[in-house]
């Protein structure tokens, strides 16, 4: 409310209008709409301007405000003009006539920093709208050029397939015209016609050129109100527009809204064309010549792919052969290099063992060998002395450890020769029958053989083996005549017996050193020693150091403690710990290395042999050990060679097992007992020794079988397996442990302890000779000729006859002969001499005689007694 004076001095209250900042708005609603049948209402506001002053006319200018204002000051006083000043301006009135009230300074302050504040705003929102409009605009454009580019790509693909029907067309007509003339002139008027539909029309005088005429340029750029970017409109055509393509992914709602039918793609024309221009006839493709890696086994599927050939053309070359086939048939690498040579490719064979292929016998070079130690081996008879002869030469006693006093393992060992200074490494072989492979494996490893021979014994069936064992290998031989301290030792009768055996020593005018010495006297070893250097010097022995090493397992073991125990002899390089091995079927990582002093080492070179640790499970005594290169070649080495094994052992047992109605005839014919056993040793080698000590053992009538052998302790699945088949456990070397022994006691299986493979071989004889049939062996007793049968009651028939030769003894067995034919075969059931029962009756007497369930007697008869004897047989 405004306070005025009226002229009577009247005040009166004249209702303002109320002051405010804010604009003055108008808001609506308006509803959009988006693809899909999607919309949304939105509020629209429509601000207006600020005005200064109100409604009526302004009283007082408003100072100025400059545009980019920071803070809010106060505006500074408006000075008036350095001229007359003006009159003081009349108060304001209202449309009644009523003087309003002047505002004041500050109100007039506040509005004015109110509007600058506005008018701030207002400049900021302008230039954001600017902003995005030229956004849109831009976005607008590049959406234009990408749509006018399509275009011209479309217009371009319909040129070119225009000029393919053209071409086309002209090409039929040179054809027709080798038909004659009516036929090219109706052709030529076709082509006419055809080019004439094609034509664009022509434009009639004052209309305007179609935009598709005009060579395309950049499109001009106009500016709106406001500097806004718009294209410029086309020029207008009388020509009728064509319905524009649909664009973009085909979709279920642009499917059902479309109200033209789809044009057909580009893809769809080109298709079209390659058809008629005949790309798509049978046109010969070029030949790709492959090399084709065949293995030993392939199917015809695989054999296809790798010559990308049709597999029903691999198919129709087997008909042709003869050879009726399907896709997944396999076929062996002869026929498969024979059809892919058909089919001219080139063919690379390979094989399955291919491996181990440079895995051994890798040349070395010249320039890189050094020395090594020689490799002797000591051969010869049981107890002629070679244990005793090397503790000697070692200054150990390794003959007290023996069970038995004889050697029944394998041993390595080195010695220093005490003149030279110069290691020799020496391998102690058993003397016994029973370990030809460990002899046989000594020989092969081996430089020098010595052959120990005891002077009074001579040359014995183990010796001779010795002697063939070196001969085989190939490698030198030195004869140790051992025993010479005793009485009755001849030297010189071993020397001539070897004679027989092509061994000719040195004094008998041959190559053969020999040394006369005495392990017990410790007699010549020095002069041993000293032979052994020599033949290693002529031998000139060297060998690379730094390569892979490469070695021999001489013998292996279980160990409770350690596990898996290779005693290996490197041959070649240096193993080290932490090497990648591989030996037969059986793979590890070196754990650590011990020589023959049990002192741990961490690498030995050739000629040294070592307990290796750190397989993953023991290998055969004999294989080759070799270092790879990692774990992958070691897998691959260690999977074919167990592939290998496990399909030996599956073809030894099909030969065995054969048919079922076989195996009946068999057992009619053979009717072969078989003896079950489990077998466990403390090494390979004795495991060896006793399988094919007990394969020997075996007849036709009877044999062991070997249910299990294995290296190691008796556990608790060796008796459950005994007791499944009531077999007999075997332990050379090796005890049970205490749960094994529990459960072989509560089941009743029998677990029998060996140290020395005499007792196990001559045990397991006598029990399989048990279960050999006895032989019945015949002893004749005597005749008796019957001279009349007699019928007494109660009794029945009763011969009475007289004895010829020989006696006849009651409940012996008797044969009734009729004319020299055989009729019965029984038991006398009562012999009686006039009424009395006798026990036999001699030569010449005569006597009553009954058989048991037959009478039919007849006077001429002859009656043989004889006696079976029962013969137990033994192996």
């Amino acid at each position: 409310m405004v306070d005025t004076k009226t002229p009577g001095d009247k005040t009166l209250s004249v209702p303002t209008k109320t002051l405010t900042l804010k604009p003055r708005v108008e808001t609506g609603t308006v509803r959009q709409s988006f693809s899909h049948g999607r919309t949304k209402q939105v509020v629209v506001e429509k601000r207006g301007k600020r005005r200064v002053g109100g409604d009526g006319p302004a009283t007082e200018a408003a100072p100025h405000v400059p545009e980019p204002v920071v803070a809010k000051p106060a505006p500074p006083p408006v000075k008036a003009p350095l001229s007359r000043p003006a009159p003081p301006p009349a108060p304001p009135r209202s449309n009644s006539g009523v003087v309003l009230r002047t505002l004041t300074e500050d109100e007039r302050s506040a509005r004015a920093s109110a509007l600058a504040d506005a008018k701030v705003r207002d400049i900021e929102e302008r230039r954001l709208a600017e902003e995005e409009a030229k956004r849109r605009n831009s976005k607008e454009g590049i959406e234009q050029a990408e749509r006018e580019a399509a275009e011209a790509r479309r217009k371009a693909e319909e040129e070119r397939h225009r000029a393919d029907e053209e071409a086309k067309r002209k090409a039929e007509l040179e054809a027709k015209k080798r038909f004659g003339e009516a036929e090219a002139k109706a052709a030529a008027t076709a082509t006419a016609a055809a080019r004439a539909a094609a034509a664009p029309p022509a434009r009639a005088p004052g209309v305007a050129a179609d935009a598709s005429d005009e060579d395309e340029g950049p499109r001009q750029i106009r500016r709106g109100p406001g500097g806004v970017a718009r294209p410029a409109t086309p020029p207008k055509t009388t020509a009728k527009p064509a319905p524009a393509k649909q664009r973009g992914r085909l979709t279920l709602v642009t499917a059902l809204t479309a109200d033209d039918v789809r044009e057909r793609s580009i893809a769809s024309f080109r298709r079209r064309t390659q058809r008629l221009k005949g790309h798509a006839s049978n046109e010969p493709k070029e030949k790709l010549i492959r090399e084709v890696v065949i293995p030993e086994a392939i199917n015809i599927q695989e054999l296809a792919n790798r010559m990308s050939e049709r597999a029903v053309d691999v198919i129709r070359l087997l008909m042709k052969q003869g050879a009726m086939h399907k896709i997944t048939d396999v076929i062996d690498a002869d026929t498969a290099q024979l059809i892919a040579e058909e089919l001219g490719h080139t063919v690379k064979r390979v094989a399955a063992s291919d491996v181990e292929e440079g895995l051994f016998d890798a040349v070395d070079d010249s320039t890189d060998v050094e020395p090594r130690s020689p490799v002797v081996t000591v051969m010869g008879h049981v107890d002629h002395g070679k244990t005793s002869l090397l503790d000697a030469l070692r200054h150990a006693n390794v003959v007290s450890g023996e069970a038995g006093g004889i050697t029944q393992h394998i041993g390595a060992y080195q010695v220093t020769s005490p003149e030279s200074g110069k290691k020799i490494t020496f391998i102690d072989t058993p003397g016994h029958a029973a370990f030809t492979a460990m002899r046989a494996r000594g020989a092969k490893v081996t430089d020098i053989v010595i052959l120990v021979v005891a002077a009074d014994d001579g040359v014995m069936p183990q010796t001779i083996e010795a002697i063939n064992h070196a001969k085989a290998a190939k490698v030198p031989m030195i004869v140790a005549i051992n025993k010479i301290d005793k009485p009755d030792a001849k030297a010189d009768r071993v020397r001539t017996e070897l004679l027989q055996y092509e061994v000719q020593v040195e004094s008998l005018g041959g190559d053969v050193v020999d040394v006369e010495v005495s392990a017990k006297n410790k007699t010549n070893l020095d002069k041993l020693l000293e032979m052994i250097a020599l033949q290693a010097e002529i031998l000139d022995l060297k060998t690379n150091v730094e390569r892979p090493a490469e070695g021999t397992v001489i013998e292996a073991k279980l160990d409770r403690g350690r596990g898996p125990v290779a005693t290996v002899l490197v041959q070649r390089g240096t193993l080290r710990v932490g090497d990648i091995i591989v030996a037969g079927a059986e793979m590890g990582r070196v754990r650590a290395l011990i020589n023959d002093q049990g002192v741990t080492i961490d690498e030995a070179g050739p000629s040294v042999p070592v307990e290796v640790l750190g397989f993953n499970g023991p290998p055969e005594a004999g294989d080759r050990m070799a270092v790879v290169e990692n774990e992958a070649r070691a897998r691959q080495v260690t999977s074919y060679r167990a592939h290998q094994k496990r399909e030996n052992a599956a073809a030894s047992i099909s030969g065995m097992r054969g048919s079922l109605e076989q195996m009946m005839s068999q057992l009619k014919t053979s009717g072969r007992k078989e003896f079950p056993l489990i077998v466990k040793a403390d090494v390979q080698g004795s495991l060896e020794a006793i399988l094919g000590s007990l394969e020997k053992l075996g007849t036709d009538e009877v044999a062991a079988r070997i249910l299990h052998a294995g290296v190691g302790g008796i556990s608790e699945s060796d008796v459950t397996l005994a007791e499944g088949f009531n077999a007999v456990i075997l332990g050379f070397s090796v005890r049970a442990n205490k749960e094994a022994a529990a459960a072989a006691k509560r089941n009743g299986i029998e677990i029998r302890y060996y140290n020395i493979i005499y007792d196990l071989v001559d045990d397991i004889k006598a029990a399989m000779s048990g279960l050999l049939a006895p032989t019945l062996r015949e002893t004749m007793l005597g005749n008796a000729q019957i001279l009349e049968v007699f019928n007494i009651s109660k009794v029945g028939k009763v011969a009475g006859c007289r004895v010829t030769d020989g006696t006849v003894e009651r409940g012996a067995n008797v044969r009734l002969i009729r004319d020299n034919v055989v009729v019965h075969e029984g038991k006398l059931s009562t012999l009686k001499r006039f009424k009395d029962e006798v026990k036999e009756v001699a030569s010449g007497q005569e006597c009553g005689m009954a058989f048991e369930s037959y009478g039919d007697m007849r006077a001429g008869d002859v009656i043989e007694c004889y006696r079976v004897e029962t013969i137990q047989r033994s192996l």
